[in-house]
């Protein structure tokens, strides 16, 4: 395979903001057909990105086109069936975080993968973010991470329940970022899950901690709280030796050796000297990844399989909570 062939289903702005844009710079990859109920939508992305075979159906896409791939990029709880049916057509499958609306949904995307041998991929970006890579890679120079610290904070307010107007929990839905960091963090199996789930000022749950032990030896923590000063995303990884405190929208400070003064390490340096959205934060790596694995025949870091662990943490931080 040289090329892959792709068939988008979805228009909207995450998949113009970050997909579209990484998908076109790669030579490796073409967006042969795209799908989408929304006629304008439809029109304005195939339009800029000069795709030709445009649908308002996705089952007449996969019908009429010669595809390797598929890309359904769409809240989660519109997901499911249009991911099975591509499953079923034999296309390896890339979608967007949480990988269904729950962990029953997640095992039986990844049973339909296995089933016919298709490759996939959840788009978790935290883990393919330059800086993280590069923090990660440094600190376990020094030896295995012992420790490390995945925390989330925004501030969302809102009369209507989050997300999708309460499809889909406030954990599940985005604080799973740091609960995806925090498994390739720390390496290995999960162990034990200590927890607390609140209300704060709110009829919905919406701040998650956990203090989380794994296989690997490593200790991670989880913090997280929406009802926060601001939105803040942040990251710490500790070996022996080694520390990083990582802040992926601006810097990473790099402790080693008891030196007094850190190393800086801008997370625009880190993706090359780019200021594009798409390449520091991690989706242009995400989505080279996946052609790559493709092409090469390998399963992606983030296959459902490995998504159906993120989505079991999930689980136990309801399941342990002491609230």
């Amino acid at each position: 395979m040289r090329t892959v062939r792709i068939g988008f289903v979805g228009a909207g702005s995450h998949a113009n903001r970050v997909h579209y844009p990484a998908l076109s710079s790669m030579k490796e990859a073409e967006v042969v057909a795209i799908c989408d109920i929304n006629g304008e939508r439809l029109r304005a992305t195939a339009d800029k990105y000069g795709i030709k075979r445009r649908y308002s159906d996705y089952k007449k896409m996969l019908d009429a086109e010669d595809l390797d791939a598929a890309y359904v990029i769409m809240p989660p709880h519109q997901l499911y069936d249009i991911v099975v049916d591509c499953l079923k057509d034999g296309l390896s499958v890339f979608i967007e975080k949480p990988p269904g609306v729950n962990s029953t949904q997640t095992n039986s995307l990844a049973w339909y993968a296995e089933k016919h041998r298709c490759k996939t991929m959840v788009a978790f970006n935290r883990r393919f973010i330059p800086l993280m890579r590069k923090c990660k890679e440094v600190v376990e120079m020094k030896g295995p991470i012992t420790q490390c610290v995945s925390a989330f904070y925004k501030n969302v307010q809102s009369e209507e329940p989050p997300y999708y107007r309460g499809a889909v929990d406030t954990l599940t839905s985005d604080v799973i970022h740091t609960v995806d960091a925090l498994r390739w963090m720390a390496g290995g199996d999960v162990k034990e899950v200590r927890s607390s789930v609140r209300r704060l000022y709110s009829d919905y749950y919406n701040s998650f901690n956990a203090m989380v032990t794994f296989t690997s030896g490593a200790v991670g923590f989880i913090m997280s709280n929406w009802v926060a000063g601001s939105r803040v995303n942040s990251f710490e990884m500790h070996s022996r030796g080694a520390s990083a405190f990582v802040n992926p929208d601006d810097k990473a400070l790099m402790f080693t050796d008891n030196k007094p003064e850190p190393e800086i390490i801008s997370t625009f340096d880190a993706a090359g000297g780019s200021r594009e959205f798409y390449v520091y934060y991690g989706f242009l790596a995400e989505n080279r990844h996946f052609v790559d694995c493709l092409i090469e025949d390998r399963e992606p870091e983030t296959s459902f399989k490995d998504a159906a662990k993120t989505m079991k943490l999930v689980d136990s931080i309801y399941a342990n909570s002491t609230e």
